[in-house]
């Protein structure tokens, strides 16, 4: 009985401490996750550096000038001068169209104006005996209105003559010829051979009666009979975002890393930047031109790139990590080991990079600056998984997937380590 009562006791005491164990990991599973952080601390030096503030953007290769030649007239062509990859010359032959109908047309204009003329002149050296002053006056000034008529006529015959030769706009690289010998051709189709950003002007007929559409740093599709690209003077065209516009100047220097190839980084300066702004899915941004200091050969408009645009820089000048610097308003604020002690200290700053920062005031050289990060916590909820990474650990203040105060398994944007 005794015995019995003892196995008794041990089996529910068994059972006691299970269903313990059972009701702590259930009230383990369903607490809130903890929040609390262990701070960790270093130090790292006041140093002199160079420190640059940049603004970053997308840009695409573009030609300061391109141009679309169009026959003004129509007709069959005849023959086509130039080929893709020729580099022509301002009012140089292009291709021409059957002239036959339009020098018949000058040569009966020219007759016409042949017969007017010796009218005139037969009326002026011999009036007629019985016209009197009045009539004669009349009836020369009616033969000189012909005569007249007829130079327009032979006028507006030599221009159809001469809408029959195409000849370039401009200077440049044939990069397109759209038509074939053989074809009939339209009078002159008025097409914009711009790009977003670039503002096209269409030019009236020049000299072999073309109608040239052109664009002012546009990387353009082909619009004309024959296209043409100044292929020696290239810009980076691209658009800085509105809260950094106030930030951009001409003159300031820029890198552009073409996409194609990117370990080539290429130097420029920012040339223009629009007054007015284009919008695009609500995001307001400004056109902007980069003039290329040293283009390598082989550039061709329509390539992509990045562009990395200095806006402010400081050379030679103490400098903190950028994690180090603590604002509030105007107010920036670092923490200095001093005499064993972390002290709060007020500082004016200058220029503000990436991951350094520019101390006008309020440190000196070596000063001993503490930058004080989290170290990560796991926490289990009710599924059993880490709920919050907490911060990075300090084991480097520039990010990666280890350390940087980033949190989690990123780290985020910090100082030098």
């Amino acid at each position: 009985m005794t015995r019995l009562r003892t196995r008794t006791w041990v089996i529910n005491g068994v059972l006691v401490v299970l269903l313990g164990g059972a009701a702590f990991g259930i009230y383990q599973a369903f607490s809130p996750a903890s929040s609390t952080a262990q701070a960790q601390t270093r130090t790292t030096p006041v140093r002199r550096a160079n420190v640059s503030q940049t603004v970053s953007a997308a840009g695409t290769i573009a030609s300061t000038y391109t141009g679309a030649a169009n026959f003004t007239t129509s007709g069959k062509v005849t023959s086509i001068d130039v080929k893709v990859g020729d580099v022509v010359s301002a009012g140089q032959k292009l291709a021409t169209i059957d002239s036959s109908q339009a020098s018949k047309q000058l040569q009966v204009a020219k007759a016409n104006l042949a017969v007017a003329e010796d009218n005139l002149t037969t009326a002026e050296d011999n009036p007629p005996a019985n016209q009197t002053a009045a009539q004669a006056q009349s009836s020369t000034t009616s033969l000189q209105a012909k005569v007249d008529q007829a130079q327009l006529d032979v006028d507006n015959a030599e221009t159809a003559v001469s809408a029959t030769t195409l000849t370039a706009p401009g200077a440049g690289t044939v990069t397109a010829i759209n038509g074939t010998v053989g074809q009939q051709t339209g009078s002159g189709a008025n097409s914009s051979s711009s790009s977003a950003g670039a503002a096209s002007s269409s030019s009236g007929s020049g000299s072999g009666g073309q109608s040239g559409q052109q664009s002012s740093s546009s990387s353009s599709s082909s619009t004309g009979f024959i296209d043409i690209t100044d292929m020696g003077n290239l810009v980076v065209n691209t658009s800085v975002a509105e809260i950094d516009v106030s930030k951009v100047k001409t003159g300031q220097k820029a890198t552009v890393a073409l996409n194609a190839t990117p370990d080539q980084p290429l130097q420029a300066t920012v040339s223009s930047i629009d007054l007015t702004p284009t919008t695009s899915s609500n995001v307001v941004s400004y056109g902007t031109k980069l003039a290329l200091t040293n283009p390598p050969s082989g550039l061709r408009p329509g390539q992509s790139a990045s562009v990395v645009i200095t806006v402010a820089e400081a050379d030679s000048v103490l400098s903190v990590p950028a994690a180090a610097v603590r604002t509030s308003g105007t107010t920036n604020v670092v923490t200095v080991e001093q005499n064993g002690q972390s002290v709060s200290r007020q500082v004016e700053v200058g220029v503000r990079g990436e991951s350094t920062v520019e101390i006008k005031s309020g440190l000196n050289e070596g000063d001993s600056v503490v930058l004080t990060a989290a170290s990560p916590t796991t926490s289990s909820g009710s599924n059993g998984q880490q709920r919050s990474g907490g911060t990075g650990g300090l084991g480097g203040f520039g990010g990666g997937q280890q350390g940087g105060f980033g949190g989690g398994r990123q780290g985020g944007a910090g100082g030098r380590g």
